[in-house]
């Protein structure tokens, strides 16, 4: 084995032991922070696929936004409600037969279809991520929903402290 492999295993654990504490922990800033973890094992994954455009992106976007606005929207909007109400759920089980039953199909569709982990890579043209930049910036093409997202992410903040401000 060599440390390309030895690195994908460890970060494929990390994946499934904090995406698993994601959806057990019972505090919902430990859940936040073990999806942090989880965010942070996929940027690796993403490095080791040599696409570090990508692993930047979930850095930066995932785990320095997304999951950090979770964090301020949790602390100031639910710290009421942690002591009131019980953070599981009663149909955990049947959530966990559909899950599996989702598992199955999509391993037997994958299957079907002649999923292999032995094809070769397809090539990638040299100027894929030059392309990219320009599709994300370019008003013909990405940059109102670029914007549009960076919008939405500003007012659920606003939101979650003008909710909390407001109990107070």
């Amino acid at each position: 084995m060599d440390a390309s492999q030895i690195i994908f295993f460890l970060s494929a654990a990390l994946i499934l032991v904090s995406a698993l504490f994601v959806v057990t922990a019972r505090n919902l800033v430990h859940a936040a922070l073990w999806l942090i973890a989880t965010l942070f094992g996929v940027a690796v994954l993403y490095v080791l696929l040599e696409a570090g455009f990508l692993a930047v992106v979930q850095v930066v976007v995932y785990i320095g936004a997304i999951a950090i606005l979770f964090i301020f929207a949790v602390m100031l909007t639910r710290r009421d409600l942690l002591s009131q109400s019980s953070q599981t759920n009663a149909n955990w089980p049947v959530a966990l037969g559909v899950s599996a039953l989702s598992l199955a199909a999509i391993a037997f569709i994958a299957r079907g279809f002649g999923f292999s982990l032995d094809r070769p890579l397809a090539p990638v043209p040299t100027d894929s991520l030059e392309r990219l930049g320009q599709a994300l910036v370019s008003p013909q093409q990405f940059v109102l929903p670029f914007e549009v997202a960076s919008v939405l992410l500003v007012a659920a903040l606003v939101g979650a402290v003008y909710v909390a401000m407001n109990k107070k």
